[in-house]
């Protein structure tokens, strides 16, 4: 067994994110360019690492991002309702001259990386201008929940950022909210029936309780502003 093999979240039946592994954890930002659009991520505090610990899912800890058992006194309802379908099943695909995009629109995680430029499903079109191109793959790449994903035309291969395991706690200044778990590098996730969801390098998991598709994000944190006060 790796180092990332024994990094992994398991996901509590209506409770915690169980981490063992000793996977790092910080705070990432979402920080916009002059015209206000995401464009970059600037990491900021880094816990202290440990072979194991919970965060919080229910979005009610006063000790966030770990758990202090408030799922319990607030009754939170944590059922899994995501598909359990390989993410290549649940994607359209974009065609483009240079690179085919990937796009799973349900694992959207709201952090607008995807807009500058005119759009990623318009860009995609005019690849074949390297300005566009570079556009395209930096915004594929900086999509954190991995809903958006680019593949070469000409040797099929996956454009993927290095990102080490890891996960990042996102916080989005812009709409003035924190955001989802930033699951980084391959961490693997379980469901609380044990059944390992599909290994990814990027997934972003809810932590304000409120998604339809959990365990995963889908932007609802924006919509009831959800704040960890980390910032």
């Amino acid at each position: 067994m790796t180092d990332t093999d024994a990094m992994r979240i398991v996901v509590r039946p209506h409770g915690p994110y169980r981490v063992t592994g000793k996977v790092p954890l910080a705070v990432w930002r979402i920080t916009p360019n002059a015209r206000g659009e995401s464009w970059e991520w600037t990491e900021g505090r880094r816990f202290p690492i440990q072979d194991e610990y919970d965060l919080c899912r229910c979005g009610q800890s006063r000790n966030k991002p770990f758990c202090d058992n408030s799922h319990l006194k607030v009754g939170f309802e944590g059922k899994e309702t995501a598909t359990r379908r390989p993410i290549e099943r649940q994607s359209e695909l974009l065609e483009g001259p240079t690179h085919i995009l990937s796009d799973a629109e349900g694992l959207c995680a709201f952090a607008r990386f995807c807009d500058p430029g005119g759009k990623i499903w318009s860009l995609i079109e005019r690849t074949n201008d390297p300005k566009i191109r570079d556009l395209v793959v930096r915004e594929a790449s900086h999509c954190p929940s991995g809903r958006l994903v680019l593949r070469d035309r000409a040797t099929g291969a996956t454009v993927e950022p290095e990102l080490p395991p890891s996960i990042g706690l996102v916080e989005d200044p812009a709409l003035e909210c924190s955001g989802p778990l930033w699951v980084r590098g391959g961490v693997i996730v379980e469901s609380a029936d044990g059944t390992r969801y599909e290994r990814r390098n990027r997934v972003t998991l809810c932590r304000c309780g409120a998604s339809t598709n959990l365990p995963f994000c889908n932007g609802s944190h924006a919509s009831v502003h959800f704040q960890d006060g980390l910032v």
